[in-house]
């Protein structure tokens, strides 16, 4: 099967869609559920690549999980009822399974090798493997445990009072998850506050967390308790089309049940400020607060993105990037070197692939610089470089574009959003 797709601009988005589900909780729910006593029922599940990886390593650990539909049923039983898997854990491209399920394996007293794909083996995992060491678990791998394939056997771990030199969420939890095992209180402090589905989904599973500004406390030994867990929309997926009934003329689209996480809507904030036409509609749920979100085509203006601002939408700057080559001014996004490490180095693919079709942006050491207002020409052939959201980026910028653009690499967008093609085109259709 051919891997490119041509894409040819379109007039105008109308319509409502139902994001997926949120993926970083649809990977904690599972988890989660798999360290729980009894059952967890998981509603609105994000079956894409990723958690679905989530799912393969814990059934390869003895834990019962079905799936039916968007619909996951995991019959835990306790974190000690963990198995010692016969074979590698195929983390595929995930991330957050590799980083989260290194904090769980720390303190289980078996051995495991992780592996992924050929993007998992170029990123760092030491932001996790050092604190994890330094709580008494036994890891390695290449570069010393820096890169995968990575190995655990899991001991005795003690409580420790770590700052982390970058905020994430992937680190935070990793070490709270080992902290669940560990002997005594572990801590976690961060530069900025990252997003906090982990501590909201400990909590609703019985466990008491302590937070503290920019730090947050875990006891060790505190058991989970299976739980029914909605998984909202997922924010970082419905941002493309948010950016798409901003940019594309005379577009109204209604996206449904959005989570909106204080520590996520960071995109929302961005939009508003650039003076996007937004409408939310706040509605109630147990756990994460979500909301429907209406967005129109808007007159936007450029603005600054920085500081603590940026790990409230590190996942969304390749399409607040392409946002920003419709405002009018020059938009600065700085302090976000974490791109640099993300599936692809984010700041270089991005700027590299607007550039080709005719964006006015140029790359810095911690971010970029675009220079709006720019009518995109497209007639060229750009590729997503196997990473989801450049890809998403790029569909996108295909409906302002002049002329049609052929995108390689289509296919990794399925890793997070397996129906964006299908609700794209249900908008479209929808005039």
């Amino acid at each position: 099967m051919s891997d490119k797709r041509i894409l040819s601009k379109k007039t105008t988005l109308r319509g409502e869609i139902d994001v997926p589900g949120d993926k970083s909780i649809s990977h904690r729910a599972v988890m989660f559920g798999a360290l729980a006593e009894g059952k967890t029922t998981i509603e609105h599940f994000l079956t894409g690549e990723d958690c679905l990886s989530t799912i393969s390593c814990f059934k390869k650990m003895g834990v019962d999980i079905q799936l039916d539909g968007d619909t996951v049923t995991v019959n835990g039983k306790g974190i000690n009822g963990l198995e010692e898997p016969s074979d590698i854990l195929d983390v595929g491209n995930s991330g957050t399974t590799t980083r989260l399920m290194l904090g769980i394996l720390a303190g289980r007293p078996f051995h495991t090798c992780i592996i992924g794909d050929e993007s998992i083996a170029k990123r760092p995992m030491d932001r996790v493997t050092i604190p994890l060491k330094m709580m008494g678990a036994y890891i390695d791998g290449r570069h010393e445990g820096r890169f995968t394939p990575i190995s655990t056997r899991g001991g005795k771990l003690k409580g420790i009072e770590y700052h982390s030199p970058v905020a994430s969420a992937q680190v935070k939890s990793a070490i709270l998850l080992a902290g669940l095992q560990a002997d005594g209180t572990t801590s976690v402090t961060e530069p900025h506050k990252s997003r906090d589905h982990t501590e909201r989904m400990l909590q609703k599973f019985g466990v008491k967390v302590v937070e503290d500004g920019n730090t947050v406390r875990i006891e060790g030994g505190q058991k989970l308790k299976g739980q029914h867990v909605y998984v909202p929309g997922d924010i970082s997926s419905a941002a493309f089309f948010l950016v798409a009934g901003a940019i594309t003329p005379n577009s109204e689209i209604t996206l449904t049940n959005v989570g909106i996480n204080p520590t996520r809507t960071g995109i929302l904030e961005v939009l508003q400020r650039m003076g996007a036409e937004i409408e939310i509609i706040e509605k109630s749920n147990e756990a994460e607060p979500i909301a429907d979100i209406i967005v129109k085509t808007s007159e936007l203006k450029a603005t600054q993105i920085d500081g603590e601002l940026i790990p409230r939408l590190i996942d969304e700057i390749p399409i607040i990037a392409l946002l920003a080559t419709q405002a009018k001014g020059t938009t600065v996004i700085k302090d976000a070197a974490e791109l640099k490490v993300k599936e692809t180095n984010r700041i270089d693919t991005v700027v590299r692939e607007l550039r080709k079709l005719g964006a006015n942006i140029e790359a810095t050491d911690d971010g970029m610089i675009i220079h709006g207002d720019t009518q995109l020409t497209g007639g060229v052939t750009v590729s997503s470089h196997g990473d989801h959201r450049i890809g998403m980026m790029l569909a996108i910028a295909s409906l302002i574009c002049e002329h049609s653009i052929e995108l390689e690499g289509y296919e990794a967008i399925s890793v997070s959003y397996p129906s964006f093609f299908d609700h794209l085109n249900k908008l479209v259709t929808s005039q």
